[in-house]
Parts: C-alpha cells; structure tokens; sequence
C-alpha cells in the first residue's frame, strides 16, 4: 500500500510539472557541432536563450559500433522491455521471483562463441557481458532512472549517469540493485551490476579509445521447486499462501561474482587520407567465481563429503587482440588480426582414486591463439560483413562468419546470416568439483559443431525470421536417475546430429486508436532422441488502445497482453550446477498468461502499471517455469523509466 501511495505521489507530480509550457527538441543533426564549435551558427532551436540539441545526438553505442540513440517515447515495444533485464524476453520464461533464472524457449536465443565460457549459464541472465556494455556520447549530461516493484519486500533500480567533459571525451557511471524476498520459502534475490564506461577520441579522430569497468554479484536463495505440486495445483487454503508450501531445500544460497575490465582502442595512421592503414587493440580481463553453499547436506544430490556444503568455481580470463587493417571510403575496411585467450579454471581440491591416482584434477589452464580476418562493406543501403578466424595452437576451434544486408527503402530490408562454429565445451562441462560424491567429474568431450543459416525480411506488412542449424556433437546435462526427487544430473554429448528449424514472424496491425502487435515462433527439431527439447509454438499478443489525454500533456496506452507456449518436456534446472538439464518425464505449458497494462508518458516519464498474469485463478493453477518451479501468480506491479537532459 505504501509503494501505491508512492506512484500515485510520482504521477500527480509529474502531471503537474508537466502543465508548464513544453520544452520541444528540434531533429537537427548539427546540434552538436554547434554546442561544440561556436564558428558554426546554430541552424536548430534556441528556447529562453538555450540551446536544445536534438534528441538523436544522444549516441548509445556498443564495443563493436553498434550505434543507436536515446528514445524517450512510449510504444509497446518499451512495454516489453520493462523489465529487469532492460530487454524484449520473448523467448525466455522468468521464475517466480524477480532476479532469478529464466527458461529458454527459443532455441536462437542463447549466444555461442568459439572460446570456452565459464559455464554455469542459468545464473547469467542478468550478468552482464562485455557485448551488453554501451558506450555514449551526449551533448548535454544525460541520466536514466529505471524503477519496479517487485514481488515481496524489496524493489528494482537501475540508474545511470553520462556525460561529455568535452565534445571527444565521455565517462559514465551505473548501478543496477535488486532486492526481493518472493513469495516462496528460501527465495531472496539480491543483486548488483556497477558498471562505469569511458570514451575518448583526439580532435584529429585518428585515435579512438573505449573502455569499462563492471563489478557484479547475483546471489539467489536456491529452494530447488515445491515438494508436493498438487498442493499447488489446488491452491486451497492455507496453500494459496505460498509460504506454507513446502520446498526441497531451506538454507541453499547460490553467488555468481565477478569483475571486468575491458580496453578497446584503435589508431590510424593517416592524418587526412581517407584511406589509410589502422592498427587496432582490445585487452580484457576478468575474474569472476561461482559459489554453492548448503549447510545441510540434502539426500536429494546423494551423498556428501562433508556435513555442509560449500562449493566454489573460480575463473580467471585474459584476452587480447591485435589487428592490423586498411580502411577505404569506396571499397570498405579490411583487417587481419591475432587472438589470443588465456584461460584459469580452478579449485583448491584434487579428488584421488583408491589407488591413490588422480581422479578428478583441481584445474583447467590453457592458451589459446588464433588468426583472423575480416572484412566489412558498406555503401548505397548494402552492408557486408564477413569473419573468419582459425586457432594456430594446438585446439582445434574455428568460426567462419557472413552476414549480407540490404535495405531497399524505409519499408523493405533483408539480411542473411551463415556462420560455422567449431567451439570448445563450456569449462564445467570438462570438470567440476562438489562435496556431493556424485558432483565429481573430469571429461574429456569433442569439440561442438554448429552450421546455422539465418534470413530476416523486414516490411511495412510483417517481419520475418528464419533459422536452420545443424548441430554434431552437442553437449546437454542429464539426469541419470530420471527421479525428479533424486538429482544426479552430469554432462553427455550427443553423437548424433540434431537439425533445429524455426520461424518467427512479427506484425502490427493499426484501427484507429487500437493496435493488435502480434509475434510468433515456430520450432522443428529433427533427431533420434529426445536431448534439445523446445515448444514447437511461443506466441505473444498484444491488444492496445493508444490516446493523448489532459490536452496532450499525457500519452497513454492500455491494453491486454498474451504469451503462450504448447506443451513439452521443458528443461528442469539444478541449482547446485547452475544449469538446465534435459528432462523426458513431466510436460510443462499449454496454460496462457494474461498481462493487463496501462502505461503513459508524460515529458521524458514514462509510467507503467501492469496487472501480470491476471487470470491465474481462472484457468488452473498448473503453470510452471520448470518441473517444480511454479511460474507467477497474479501480481499488480508499477514502476517508471525517467530520463533527465541538463
């Protein structure tokens, strides 16, 4: 009731503030040459004798120049990125409690790269990568204050600041907190993602530097699902409240911590020359830890070592590139560079045989280099991108890489991807360690083999996604016991090939003042056994009505939302490994999920209220994220998203 009074408060408040005369933002791309360059004459619009630069000078850009800007409007699309991870999650199933871990059902979603990961991918989601880092340039101090509530006791904050000292140099600063007990017993979420970016270009621009520093932890209390879910299923009192069901484990905590510091910066050679030689450099280091702690031991993973668990994975990573191109205004820019990863894996243990022979070793260590290429192409609404790059130590790992695109017009544009993955198994797929006997494991597995073949068609009609991948030798955690109530889950790879097509199509369909935007994912997999397990029908559909109300001081949208997935045998997850295992015994989905919203923007304010999953007590309670692992009761939940320009 406290938080309700507290939005009500935010809302009169802007409201009110924005009864004032409204400040307009000119579309003019010479703002900020002018800001910056006082011999050039302003051409935009000056409102009581001060410059307001338009608002797509604004820049947001990634580590590989991916440029977009600030958008402060309000569309259903920034109703599907309201959410922790600050992205659309179609495709992804979250648990009950905000923070936790997310199912995947869009087998395209998960990324892959040729060099070996950590691992432990469940407790990733809301960590962020060095691909999820943006880089800014702003002409005036920027900041965005994202806000939700959350399921019990605590609230979502992800806030940020930027700003450019001069128009070549940019620093900003950011925090993203979580705090939510949930509704279940041992469910506490709690996490931060720090994250402070630099950028920096010489007045000549032949010198461009970014860099980044990221320090997160994301620890979730891990009840490993309910023990009865037909108490659940019937939601009778005293079982409607959540608390009172009882969970697998009480006292189980699990944390993922890491730090990151990234450098990316390259050089031209050139003062004036269009086309000129460029020498370029990216350094990465990283250390991060995955950590398991139970103080009583549970029957469930088996036997133990100890009379408590505690298990920790530490990671150690280094990375640097050197590149060396050509770049051209008519033909394009080519670079050949040199990879090389050096990896430390460790624990503080090695587990021996009877005979005293080294059973389950302590650590993984190893350098990996490689040689690339690649080549990019860009000129009257064609873009071509093509990478190769191949290992010249001993791991036999490689990526081969194209992407073709063509944009016709404002309406039409087309783009095919191929790539071919010859990647080494994620760490914890080689070796683990655990005070649980069973949790004891060193393999030595092939390499995974990837062929993917990607097209997308956008037009003013529909927007459409194929894929098609051909995966050998893919690699899958399993429960050997094929007992939900008893976990001996380890890692297998599949000696068979496994064909995975898919389609999804996207398109909005406008009357009036209402909008129906609907999405659509379709999935065949083609194999001798049940190891990749996906719906083969995910559907999102959104009912809106869209209006500007107190004499256009406010836009509004309201609506209904549905998502849905046919039924399958969903992946379960295992807290103790941080991952998804493939399980053949309980079909989850067929149940809908109805989401009632309004949202409205008022200035750079935007205020979301949403009603999620509404009909829970309607259409049965038999929804799960995973075996076990009920999925959302009905919630009323708001939050807002506030830009601020100086």
């Amino acid at each position: 009731m406290r938080n309700f009074f507290i939005f009500l408060f935010i809302v009169f408040s802007i409201f009110a503030y924005s009864q004032k005369k409204k400040l307009q933002l000119r579309d003019d791309s010479s703002a900020f040459q002018a800001i910056s360059d006082t011999s050039k004459p302003f051409q935009g619009r000056v409102v009581n004798d001060k410059v307001k630069p338009s608002i797509d000078l604004y820049k947001i850009y990634t580590v590989e120049r991916d440029t977009t800007f600030v958008d402060t409007t309000l569309s259903i699309q920034k109703e599907y990125k309201y959410n922790l991870l600050r992205k659309d999650i179609f495709g992804l199933l979250p648990f009950a409690n905000e923070g936790h871990t997310y199912n995947t059902l869009d087998f395209n979603y998960t990324r892959k790269s040729a060099f070996p990961s950590m691992g432990f991918t469940a407790k990733h989601f809301n960590y962020l990568e060095v691909d999820d880092i943006k880089y800014y340039q702003v002409p005036t101090p920027l900041s965005d204050l994202y806000f939700k509530t959350v399921m019990e006791q605590g609230q979502s904050l992800d806030a940020f600041l930027t700003v450019n000292t001069s128009p070549n140099f940019n620093f900003s600063v950011a925090y993203r907190g979580l705090r939510s007990l949930g509704k279940y017993i041992n469910n506490l979420t709690s996490s931060g993602n720090f994250r402070a970016t630099s950028s920096y270009f010489t007045k000549d621009k032949r010198y461009h530097i970014n860099a980044h520093f990221a320090g997160q932890d994301i620890s979730n209390q891990e009840n490993g699902g309910i023990v009865d879910v037909s108490l659940f299923e019937s939601s009778e009192d005293p079982y409607n409240e959540r608390e009172r069901l009882d969970v697998y484990f009480r006292d189980a905590t699990s944390l993922l911590k890491g730090n990151r510091f990234l450098v990316d910066h390259n050089f031209k050679l050139s003062k004036s020359n269009p086309n000129s030689l460029m020498i370029y450099h990216q350094f990465n280091h990283e250390y991060k830890f995955f950590e398991y702690t139970q103080p009583t031991v549970s029957n469930r993973f088996g036997s133990a070592f100890t009379n408590a668990i505690n298990n920790k994975t530490r990671y150690n990573h280094l990375y640097n590139k050197l590149g060396v191109g050509f770049t051209t205004a008519k033909y394009g820019d080519a670079i050949v560079y040199l990879e090389n990863n050096t990896y430390n894996y460790f624990y503080h243990n090695v587990l021996y045989d009877n005979l005293g022979n080294v059973l389950v070793p302590n650590s993984l260590n190893d350098r990996i280099s490689s040689f690339g290429a690649n080549y990019h192409y860009n000129l009257n609404g064609i873009k071509l991108y093509l990478n190769f790059s191949n290992s010249i130590t001993d791991q036999s790992i490689s990526n081969i890489e194209t992407i073709a695109k063509y944009k016709l017009n404002e309406n039409y544009s087309f783009e095919f991807k191929y790539q071919k993955l010859n990647s080494l198994p994620n760490l914890n797929y080689t070796l683990y360690q655990s005070d649980y006997v069973e949790y004891n494991w060193y393999n030595n597995f092939k390499n995974e083999k990837r062929n993917q073949f990607q097209f997308k068609a956008n037009t003013k009609w529909a927007n459409l996604e194929v894929n098609y991948s051909i995966l050998d030798d893919y690699l899958f955690f399993y429960n050997t016991t094929e007992d939900i109530e008893n976990l001996y889950v380890k890692p297998f790879q599949y000696d068979k090939t496994i064909n995975h097509f898919s389609v999804k199509a996207n398109n909005e369909i406008k009357f009036w003042k209402l909008a129906l935007e609907n999405t659509i994912l379709y999935q065949n997999v083609t194999q001798s056994d049940k190891v990749l397990n996906v719906p083969q029908i995910v559907t999102r559909n959104s009912l809106y009505f869209s209006e500007h109300v107190f004499k256009k001081a406010m836009f509004l949208q309201t609506g209904i939302t549905l998502n849905y997935f046919t039924e399958y045998y969903m992946n379960d997850y295992n807290p103790l490994i941080g991952e998804f295992y493939v399980q053949n015994q309980t079909k989850v989905g067929g149940f809908p999920m109805l989401d009632f919203f309004v949202n409205a923007k008022v200035k750079q304010a935007r205020l979301f209220l949403k009603a999620e999953h509404f009909n829970s007590a309607w259409t049965g309670y038999n929804f799960y994220s995973a075996p076990n692992y009920p999925y959302r009761d009905f919630i009323v939940r708001f939050g807002i998203v506030w830009n601020f320009f100086k």
